[in-house]
């Protein structure tokens, strides 16, 4: 069996690197394309957190219209009131982040800088519990660099949550674009 799936996957990463040698330039003009996106989102990082929250109200939005939608269609199945205010739940959050986006993106934020300091203090916790381990003060760095963001954005409050969701998107395309690049370079062949 150990055989068999070795096997594959070797098969796997030949036909990749044969798919990136013959698509380099693609992959390296979306690697353009994303450091330019996501040193726009760094400049103005505003602009792309209210563009997220209203993507995201969107899509929360004809979600929730559709599960009203189904539920109504299934009125008799047990359950029906559940899925039913599951999709107004959907559709109300989902209106609320197209028509005030602002208010959305500082509730938004408010939820991540929670869960980035829950994380940071587990991580650390769970960091401290392997301690004898070889490696751990990865996880632990790990956890400081998400509690330490926590209190970055807590401190700045609430004009943080104004903009801080278009940087980290502008930093996560510029690391993506920068990773296409580089997979691109590597596997440029000569036409």
């Amino acid at each position: 069996m150990k055989k068999i799936i070795t096997v594959d996957l070797q098969k796997m990463q030949q036909t990749i690197i044969e798919y990136l040698q013959k698509h380099w330039k693609l992959f390296f003009a979306e690697g353009v394309f994303f450091v330019i996106l996501g040193t726009l989102a760094i400049i103005v990082p505003h602009i792309f957190t209210l563009g997220i929250i209203i993507f995201l109200g969107w899509l929360l939005l004809l979600g929730g219209i559709f599960q009203i939608i189904r539920a109504v269609n299934i009125i008799n199945m047990p359950g029906f009131s559940l899925w039913f205010a599951i999709g107004l739940l959907q559709t109300i959050i989902g209106y609320f982040l197209v028509t005030e986006p602002a208010q959305g993106s500082l509730t938004i934020t408010l939820l991540l800088t929670v869960f980035f300091a829950i994380e940071g203090l587990t991580k650390i916790y769970f960091a401290l519990m392997m301690r004898s381990l070889p490696k751990w003060g990865w996880v632990f760095f790990s956890g400081i660099t998400a509690l330490f963001l926590a209190i970055v954005v807590w401190l700045g409050w609430p004009q943080t949550g104004l903009w801080v969701l278009g940087l980290l998107l502008g930093i996560n395309m510029i690391f993506l674009g920068w990773s296409l690049i580089q997979i691109s370079l590597h596997h440029k062949t000569i036409d």
